[in-house]
């Protein structure tokens, strides 16, 4: 495998890239009620054109990790950009919800060939502080992207720059594609395996069946009431993720590369990653559309306004990354997770406090105190995350195992809206909004404890590793 070095500007192109993905996992959202006059979209097929972004980019990632592994890693990320690029000029200028949800999916898998390239160059390329510093960029960048995609949304939508309307929250993507295009072969290197891996067909299959069927019953489980094709789904999944772990463990007994390779779950350090993933980005996804549908909905401010309500989290977020870095290197990973879930769930008891006192009297500024605190938090816990799951990676499995811990980050983005989405609809039926994000935001403190006492119960995790070339 090439190990050349990483220099700042390759870095500033692979953080480029990333923003592409993040940003567009939010940013639809705000543009919506647009989308549904335009298109004249129902509300099931809102939900499709947001489901199936997140459900091709879940579905394709591990196979866009193996493929960066085994083909070069630069050459997959400009692949990459070029089908994302593709597909959100032909998201632009789509004129019917059939054209525009296939646009949607094709941008979802170039974001799977992007994604896992970015932080297996950085785990391959890196050592030492420099290690350190870009893994801490990528937490950073990748969580403040979900913000400004909120904010970035409610501007576009607002300015209407152009006459394009909700088309320019796609175009906006296209002068990154083309500065990442232009830049990427000079400035990030070229890495891979030397021994390249047959393809896992079946487990590709199996993977995107597993999470096809979860994703696709949480989009239109609300909707459809949870009829039986909903429940029938959901209880597909887990079928389908077992008949994975046993394909995978056949395939790795004789000497095969599954596609997620039970070795590499057997880490401590994924598996911890993992049960972070689920807990804590589900509560991050939940967060975000429970509290806008609050401020929507609840308090009748406009998509501009609620997504200005999140820019004093998005900026405590990026500071608090930056300082994310200097703070593992002094207390270790165990302790900066810890004390970014203390500063979460202060923040959030802030917050329920806030909505409590000065319902409905609520503005952006009302906010802020809370709001920073909260944002403080997830910048700790994130940073965390890419560092605890990646730290015990051995160096050629590195496409896979960031594959691993983005698709199961995706899962729990996904995850996040109906499970929290779900507590806030069903106290506002019996209540009203006050109580129902009160109570949403309660539950997220509960899960925050819940995982305050896993990272607590597993000293093991953050012992010293030593990472295989």
């Amino acid at each position: 495998m090439q190990t050349s070095q990483l220099q700042r500007a390759g870095l500033v192109v692979l953080l480029a890239g990333q923003l592409l993905p993040m940003i567009d996992f939010s940013i639809v959202n705000v543009a919506l009620d647009a989308m549904a006059h335009t298109l004249r979209a129902t509300a099931i097929e809102l939900a499709l054109i947001v489901a199936v972004y997140g459900i091709a980019f879940a579905i394709c990632l591990a196979m866009g990790g193996r493929l960066g592994d085994n083909y070069g890693r630069r050459r997959v990320f400009l692949a990459g950009v070029w089908v994302f690029g593709i597909a959100s000029l032909l998201c632009g200028i789509a004129n019917s919800v059939g054209l525009l949800m296939f646009a949607r999916a094709l941008q979802g898998v170039g974001a799977a060939f992007i994604v896992p390239q970015i932080l297996a160059t950085m785990h391959v390329t890196l050592k030492g502080r420099d290690h350190a510093r870009a893994i801490g960029l990528y937490g950073g960048i990748g969580g403040l992207a979900f913000i400004i995609g909120q904010v970035l949304g409610g501007f576009l939508i607002k300015a209407d720059i152009g006459g394009y309307g909700w088309r320019s929250v796609f175009l906006i993507n296209l002068p990154i594609c083309l500065f990442v295009l232009i830049t990427a072969r000079r400035f990030v290197p070229e890495t891979h395996n030397h021994q390249r891996v047959q393809v896992d067909v079946s487990g590709t299959l199996l993977l995107a069946g597993a999470i096809g069927c979860l994703m696709l019953a949480l989009a239109l489980g609300p909707l459809l009431h949870w009829s039986w094709p909903c429940i029938l789904l959901l209880v597909l999944f887990p079928v389908l993720l077992h008949r994975l772990r046993q394909s995978s463990l056949r395939l790795e007994a004789a000497g095969g590369a599954p596609l997620l390779p039970p070795s590499l779950l057997r880490l401590p350090s994924v598996r911890f990653g993992l049960t972070l993933a689920v807990l804590f980005f589900s509560c991050w996804s939940g967060f975000m559309f429970a509290v806008a549908l609050t401020l929507q909905s609840g308090l009748g401010l406009s998509a501009f306004q609620s997504g200005n309500a999140f820019i004093a989290l998005g900026a405590a977020y990026f500071i608090g990354s930056m300082r994310s870095t200097r703070m593992v290197e002094r207390f270790g990973k165990r302790v900066t997770l810890l004390t970014g879930c203390a500063i979460q769930m202060v923040g959030l008891l802030a917050l329920i406090g806030t909505f409590q006192l000065a319902w409905p009297n609520v503005g952006v500024f009302t906010l802020i105190p809370a709001t920073i605190l909260i944002g403080f938090g997830q910048s700790f816990i994130v940073s965390t995350f890419y560092r605890i799951g990646m730290s015990g990676v051995p160096h050629h499995q590195a496409g896979a195992g960031s594959a691993v811990l983005s698709t199961v980050q995706q899962s729990a983005l996904g995850l996040g809206p109906m499970l929290l989405g779900g507590v806030f609809t069903q106290i506002n039926l019996h209540g009203n909004h006050l109580a129902a994000i009160s109570g949403t935001l309660g539950v997220e403190l509960l899960m925050m404890a819940l995982l305050v006492i896993v990272t607590s119960l597993n000293r093991r995790t953050f012992l010293p590793v030593t990472v295989e070339g």
